[in-house]
């Protein structure tokens, strides 16, 4: 009676689990403090290799899943969890699964048996979505309609997002790519050059090296790109002894051009509406850049936020209580 006296005095604590394809992260929000506070590690991926099977993703979430957890919980203080989220799947449509997030669900419901506090489900895509939110300073969108980008290694999505009593943000898909992912693109022309996976900030790095401009003329059909030709494209670069900081320049410019067309598709059919970027693809600095120069509503995570990571599904947990 003591303990459960003096929890109910302490600083209530929202805790999150996402368990995606690429990375294990555990998180905290106190909504007193309205900070996040997030562990979290990469999946080992084998050099020259892109990303990995679902066997092994799961194997290395239950491996770095408590090494995590007991970090973050280290480092706070009088840790005291009132809820437990975890994403269970990738998104909040029919069919959406991967055994991956059954390694975060597994131990947050083991968790909320345990404790006697409620657990929720959420999407990883929902997840991105608030943590972009939360990191923009924009979370009162949720009560609100607005356009939203996951761009990722598994997804290229344009979302209209609106206000949902169970699932907090209600995205439908209005546009995605028809066939190559952004972080696909991204991470097979790295490899191609040589960088490790996952590529995104070496190749934004090389990228940087060049001066090259180049007039881009994405495909978009129906509000969705084609980004397949981008990775032929820099193998024939490559082929021909083009510069590594050119093609990896080509390559940014192409995904960032295919976005703004995909944005500018989305906002002449729904309206100017407040425009939400978020996913691994979207902390690219040069893309932020070309984007925020055409559309000065647009709002980005901090790389932190951008990037696989629990704090979104923190923050649904506390959204759900709420």
């Amino acid at each position: 009676n003591t303990a459960r006296s003096r929890r109910k005095h302490q600083m209530p604590d929202f805790f999150g689990i996402d368990t995606s394809n690429y990375t294990t992260s555990a998180a905290v929000y106190r909504s007193e403090e309205n900070k996040i506070y997030q562990i979290k590690k990469l999946l080992p991926v084998k050099e020259g290799q892109l990303g990995l099977r679902q066997s092994d993703a799961v194997f290395h979430h239950t491996k770095q899943l408590p090494e995590i957890i007991e970090q973050l919980c280290s480092n706070l203080k009088n840790i005291n969890p009132v809820c437990i989220s975890a994403s269970v799947r990738p998104r909040n449509t029919e069919g959406s699964y991967m055994p991956c997030f059954l390694c975060g669900e597994g131990l947050a419901r083991c968790f909320s048996a345990v404790n006697k506090i409620p657990f929720y489900a959420s999407s990883h895509q929902v997840g991105h979505i608030l943590a972009a939110l939360y990191s923009a300073d924009r979370l009162d969108l949720c009560g609100e309609r607005f356009i939203a980008f996951h761009v990722s290694g598994g997804t290229t999505d344009c979302l209209i997002c609106s206000p949902d009593d169970s699932e907090m943000v209600k995205a439908e898909n209005i546009g995605c790519s028809l066939d190559l992912k952004a972080g696909q693109a991204v991470d097979r022309v790295g490899i191609m050059l040589g960088l490790k996976f996952p590529c995104g900030a070496e190749l934004e790095k090389l990228a940087m090296k060049s001066s090259r401009k180049y007039k881009i003329k994405p495909v978009i059909k129906d509000g969705s790109c084609c980004l397949s030709g981008v990775e032929n494209q820099c193998r024939k670069m490559l082929d021909s002894g083009e510069d590594k900081s050119d093609i990896a320049k080509y390559c940014l410019d192409y995904i960032s051009e295919s976005i703004m067309a995909m944005t500018q598709s989305a906002v002449e059919k729904y309206g100017n509406l407040p425009l939400i970027y978020a996913g691994g693809v979207m902390s690219d600095i040069m893309i932020r850049g070309k984007i925020i120069s055409e559309y000065k509503n647009a709002k980005f995570a901090e790389p932190a936020f951008s990037c696989d990571n629990a704090a979104g599904i923190a923050l649904f947990g506390y959204l759900s209580m709420r």
